[in-house]
């Protein structure tokens, strides 16, 4: 009868059971919010890189790859220094009609934390997610007249400054 009484070793083996399974159901949710939080903090960074960008008087191509090297230093530490890559973009050619914009896009990829717990277990992790933002501007530097009266205002599609950060 002593016997059903004694249950304390059932208790901690249970419990020994259920922790990894809880850790891992509390974890995931968090992780993946890490992951949405540090897409937002990429998208901040590129946005902030295109103002600046938009507001910068005859953006050139040095000016371009020195935002760039700026907006890079702004992205979250999250993403893989080995995959981060900002690029500065100004479309426009200088013709009357053409409506110029500025572009700035980042890119990384995020490592998720139970990706690397499951690789130090020996197993084969999935891939880790690229998080790519990008943002366009209308450049604040437009031709006075843009086609005079009855024009259209078209936009350029030629590539007249652009930077690279780190360059390829």
């Amino acid at each position: 009868m002593r016997r059903f009484f004694n249950l304390k070793g059932q208790s901690i083996i249970e419990i020994a059971l259920m922790t990894p399974l809880i850790l891992v159901a509390l974890y995931v949710p968090f992780d993946f919010g890490v992951a949405i939080f540090t897409g937002h903090l990429t998208q901040n960074a590129v946005r902030d890189g295109a103002r600046v960008a938009s507001a910068t008087d005859l953006l050139d191509d040095t000016k371009a790859r020195t935002l760039a090297a700026q907006v890079y230093d702004n992205l979250p530490e999250l993403l893989d220094p080995a995959d981060r890559q900002v690029t500065v973009t100004l479309y426009g050619n200088g013709s009357p009609d053409c409506s110029k914009f500025v572009e700035v896009s980042a890119e990384g990829t995020y490592n998720f934390f139970l990706y690397r717990l499951i690789a130090l277990l020996g197993f084969t992790p999935p891939d880790a997610i690229t998080i790519a933002r990008a943002t366009r501007m209308r450049y604040e530097f437009q031709p006075t007249t843009n086609g005079g009266a009855g024009s259209t205002l078209t936009a350029c599609t030629s590539v007249s400054a652009t930077g690279t950060y780190p360059a390829t």
